[in-house]
């Protein structure tokens, strides 16, 4: 999983997209929650996200 992950924040009205990027592979996810969610719990689900889908992407290259 990431050594390093890079978080961005951009809020859209009530809600909130939250980007994460893993420098190492360039792979970048998304997610939108409730603007008034803690800054944890965004964190949070966008890096268990990454995590899911850098997992998916080694399990096709297997």
């Amino acid at each position: 999983m990431p050594q390093e992950t890079l978080f961005e924040f951009h809020r859209v009205g009530a809600y909130m997209k939250v980007t994460a990027l893993d420098p190492d592979t360039g792979l970048e996810v998304s997610i939108v929650g409730p603007a008034n969610a803690s800054e944890y719990t965004l964190r949070t689900n966008a890096q268990r996200k990454l995590e899911a889908v850098l997992r998916k992407r080694l399990a096709e290259k297997g």
